[in-house]
């Protein structure tokens, strides 16, 4: 958006600086939720790419897997198809 609008990359960024330090606490972890929520579904994307037809459980434990790392994952969730 700024961008378009001719603002450099710089200014632009010390811009988004100032915005987020000036936001208070509230509004900042809303921000990280929603960057949260976007890297879940990023993450669910590729995994449905790699994983077509696979269903949404076995989707959601390989999330679980690339979140939490395999061994957490394992002990949480139990063994992938191919673990066992």
């Amino acid at each position: 958006y700024l961008r378009a609008r001719g603002i450099p990359q710089k200014e632009a960024e010390a811009l988004l600086i100032r915005l987020l330090r000036q936001a208070p606490s509230w509004r900042k972890l809303e921000i990280v939720d929603q960057l949260n929520q976007s890297v879940r579904l990023l993450a669910l994307a590729g995994l449905r790419q790699r994983y077509p037809g696979e269903n949404e459980a076995l989707l959601q434990r390989r999330l679980a897997s690339l979140l939490l790392g395999d061994e957490l994952a394992r002990k949480a969730y139990g063994l992938l198809p191919e673990e066992v």
